[in-house]
Order: structure tokens, then sequence, then C-alpha cells
């Protein structure tokens, strides 16, 4: 039983291949790709209004030199979020829930800004790891701290999207079969097992906007220390 809660993280394949791959990719066919008219429709009217409003959001504590990052972001951004909210529809796979697709986001993204630091300005992004008027004595066990703390940001980005997505469809499919389960025994308690579980999907529609977001926005502050 507890193996069947498990079965929904598991890569689907077909035939040996991994359709991982097409996950990640259908989202991308759902987003409204502007053309060449004057007048648009109101879809692409609001997708464009929320890009630039997400894209003012993140860009305002960056200086000029971290507006070029401002295309990388929101691609991420719009990827994630797709990938989530698709990943709550039944009989769908959530590539998010893995752990080394969210590692393999969550590294190179966060190795860029720090050696993009490194390269431009490599004595304030060394001077992070030790704070102004520090006594002697702490020295060397604060640059262990700091040092420590910088490695492990990019596992904490993607332990943190992992664990929240997962934790809200366990969560969902556990209440599911709950619901299912009390059904001919207990119909009151199904129904308002069924109301916490609509409550509980519109809680995990909004984790899975908010995580999404966050996800960008840290990349966006690692990147502020380091321009």
């Amino acid at each position: 039983m507890n193996l069947s809660f498990f079965d929904q993280f598991a890569s689907p394949s077909l035939m040996g291949i991994p359709l991982i791959i097409i996950a990640m990719m259908f989202p991308a066919l759902l987003l409204i790709h502007q053309d060449n008219r004057w007048i648009t429709n109101r879809l692409s009217t609001i997708q464009s209004w929320l890009l630039h409003m997400i894209t003012k959001q993140l860009m305002i504590p960056l200086n000029k030199k971290g507006h070029k990052w401002s295309l990388i972001l929101m691609s991420l951004m719009m990827l994630l979020l797709t990938i989530n909210l698709l990943g709550l529809l039944p009989y769908t796979f959530t590539p998010t829930t893995q752990l080394s697709m969210n590692m393999a986001l969550a590294l190179p993204l966060w190795m860029a800004t720090l050696l993009t630091g490194l390269r431009n300005q490599p004595s304030i992004s060394l001077g992070h790891l030790l704070p102004e008027g520090t006594p002697t004595p702490l020295i060397p066990a604060l640059i262990l701290i700091e040092t420590t703390s910088l490695l492990i940001r990019p596992l904490a980005l993607g332990v943190r999207l992992t664990a929240n997505l997962t934790a809200g469809h366990l969560l969902i499919q556990l209440i599911s079969t709950a619901t299912i389960a009390l059904l001919p025994i207990m119909p009151t308690v199904s129904i308002l097992t069924s109301l916490i579980l609509l409550l509980l999907t519109m809680l995990e529609i909004a984790v899975a906007m908010i995580q999404a977001y966050v996800f960008v926005l840290l990349l966006s502050l690692y990147l502020q220390e380091n321009i």
C-alpha cells in the first residue's frame, strides 16, 4: 500500500524510453506565442502583462548587468510554473518531484551566478565569507560556516522544490483514497473529507505557483550578491 502511494513519483517510460523529456517539453506548447498582428487576443494580453509584471519584480533589485539574466530567469519561471500546475491534473507526471531534475536546474544556475561574481568582482564575492568587524578568534570558524552555507545553496533550492511538491501530492492522494474508502461506509464523513480535499487542492495550486516563484527569486538574490 505504501509503495502504491509513491508510484506516482516513478519516472514513466515507454518501451524503455524515459518520457520525462516529453513531460518537460509539452508545457511549452500551451504557452501563447506572439505573432505579427497589431491587435492580440485577451489571453495573449494577459500573458504578456503577467510576464512583464513578474519580470519587473525580479529585476528591480538588480542593476543593469543583472538585467541580462531576465530571459533565463523568466524562461525558468514559466517552465517550473507550467510543469507544477500540469502535474496536479489526474494521470499526469510531475518532473519537478524528481530531485535529480531540480538539482540539474539549481546547480548550474547557482554555479553561473557564483562564477559571474568571482570573475567580475572577486574581492566583493569573497568578502561575503567574512563579515566586517568579525573578532579575530572567530574568523576561521566563521569562514567555514559561511563557505558551508554557500555550498549548500543549490541543495536547498532543489530539496525545497522537491519536498513541497512531493508532500502536497502525497497528501492529495492519501485524502482522496480515504474519501473513496469512506464513501460506502460513512457517506457524511466522506463528504467532509472531499471538502478537505478540495481545499487542499486549492492550496496545492498556490504552492505550485509560489514554489516556482521562490526558486527563481532565490536565484535572482544570489545573482544580486555577485554583480
